[in-house]
């Protein structure tokens, strides 16, 4: 059976997530979260693709990007991924891959999911019991995010307008992760993700063409 198509738009965000084979970790020490970063920075830049959030879970991870191109995201995983894994492998003497295959990813092309998926992302460390705060996870965007975004990091429109300023919208933003995430929205997250379609939509009977419900969210700043 041939492969899903992804659907990726230019401008349009999309939720990635990338898994250890068989569940496995694909982190080992610190080193690796950093040079994991590095390249997924490095490789953003390269092909035009704007990261909002992150979060490198030992066995997975999630980004929340918007590219400038249809392969921009395919192109910015494959690299990161590739030197990824042969980093590991030389430092470790090993072969074959950490990846299950290939990332999931689903749009994002509302400013309600956007922040949630802000969240979901960054909450992914207390679902699983290792800290009590999202920004407590060393290796996820919520620390940034919450002092109203540095380094890398390019802010979601929706993130943006949160606030006038980096101080009133890190405030509004930690803000948001008082009120839990409703569980319909962390299902739509999830399914849509899976299914590679878009986030608060139904998935089309097969058959029927896909066509994009959403609006566009506009352009990423430089």
């Amino acid at each position: 059976m041939p492969r899903r198509a992804r659907i990726q738009i230019p401008e349009l965000s999309l939720h990635v997530v990338q898994r250890g084979h068989d569940r496995a970790d694909c982190f080992f020490e610190e080193g690796d979260y950093v040079a994991y970063l590095d390249y997924l920075t490095t490789f953003a830049a390269r092909f035009g693709c704007a990261i909002h959030a992150y979060c490198l879970m030992t066995n997975h991870v999630h980004v929340f990007i918007t590219p400038r191109t249809a392969e921009a995201c395919t192109q910015m995983m494959r690299y990161t991924s590739q030197h990824y894994v042969q980093r590991i492998n030389k430092r470790l003497a090993r072969s074959g891959t950490l990846w299950e295959g290939r990332f999931h990813s689903g749009l994002v092309g509302s400013e309600r999911y956007a922040l949630g998926c802000y969240r979901y992302i960054e909450l992914n460390p207390v679902e699983a019991n290792m800290v009590a705060r999202p920004c407590d996870y060393r290796w996820s965007s919520c620390e940034a995010n919450a002092r109203g975004f540095s380094g890398f990091l390019i802010p979601h429109p929706a993130y943006a307008a949160l606030g006038t300023d980096a101080v009133a919208r890190g405030r509004a933003y930690v803000a948001l992760f008082d009120v839990p995430l409703e569980r319909t929205l962390i299902d739509d997250i999830r399914k849509a993700t899976r299914g590679g379609y878009v986030v608060g939509t139904k998935r089309k009977k097969p058959g029927r063409p896909w066509r994009p419900v959403m609006r566009k969210i506009g352009s990423v700043p430089n």
